[in-house]
């Protein structure tokens, strides 16, 4: 099975009763579960309770970590279905205790004002290395850590200025990745949300460390706290996308992260902010 196809197999919850489902994890060795991964999945478990809707906006707290070794069950409370707008709220549970949770709103299509940003400048995602190249160069005097890193993934991800995570410098607190999914599932609006929503968590936290030359390899202990998106415009994440991030601010042992996304031709498909644990291990 390749990776997406692991993937997809993961997104697609199972129903046990109304409102409630399962999910489960891939079988990678993690320590917890990917919150990008709870993230979709919560999102898949709204969008089975409401019909001609699109999702335009979640927002989501991180409250426990989730262990990838058991399933999590996702429960949908209907908090108003309204003519134009649908809200949800979904509790993610493990052993009995919230593990995540998110509330999110729903829209019927329509026509309104129509303005957005311009696409910053940045190279070509032909013209940046992937992320198995970068790997491949850091880890090359470490066979054990390369067998680990260098994989068929189902998110491709081509950092424009990556940070070294074993041997990080003081740089910026802003940088450009470009990312899509592996394979093309169609334009259907709920998939390919549920696929940007999975991804969107890959970078952002790490944004905020990059004034501090730090990283999660670095002795920074690392944690999503909460995530936010806004689905703008429809879009098909096969497509290269260009996630714009930057970190105003980094205090209290959190940092806030945003970013932008914008699909290849430059139109901005959605936008996200997080804040997250940065702490320094002693």
């Amino acid at each position: 099975m390749s990776a997406m196809d692991e993937l997809v197999d993961i997104l697609t919850i199972e129903p046990i009763e109304v409102n409630l489902f399962r999910g489960r994890s891939p079988a990678a060795d993690r320590i917890r579960i990917f919150g990008g991964q709870v993230v979709a999945q919560a999102l898949t478990a709204a969008y089975k309770t409401v019909e001609g809707r699109i999702c335009h906006s979640l927002q989501s707290y991180f409250i426990r970590p989730g262990d990838p070794k058991q399933p999590v069950l996702y429960q949908v409370e209907r908090s108003r279905d309204g003519k134009s707008f649908a809200t949800r709220r979904v509790i993610a549970i493990q052993k009995g205790e919230q593990i995540f949770n998110l509330a999110c709103s729903f829209q019927v299509p329509e026509d309104g004002y129509d303005h957005a940003d311009e696409m910053p400048p940045a190279p070509l995602p032909n013209e940046v290395p992937d992320e198995n190249e970068r790997w491949r160069e850091m880890f090359k005097d470490q066979p054990e850590q390369l067998k680990h890193w260098v994989r068929d993934r189902p998110i491709e991800l081509r950092p424009v200025s990556p940070v070294n995570l074993l041997k990080p410098e003081p740089t910026g607190s802003s940088h450009q990745v470009w990312f899509r999914a592996t394979r093309d599932l169609g334009d259907d609006v709920a998939i390919n949300q549920v696929l940007l929503a999975y991804a969107s968590d890959y970078s952002l936290l790490g944004t905020a460390m990059r004034p501090h030359g730090a990283s999660w390899m670095s002795g920074v202990q690392t944690a999503s706290l909460d995530h936010i998106l806004w689905f703008h415009r429809p879009t098909n994440f096969s497509r290269w996308h260009l996630y714009v991030q930057d970190s105003p601010s980094a205090s209290g042992a959190r940092g806030f992260n945003r970013g932008a996304i914008y699909r290849e031709d430059g139109v901005l498909v959605a936008s996200a902010a997080q804040e997250g644990l940065i702490r320094r291990r002693e």
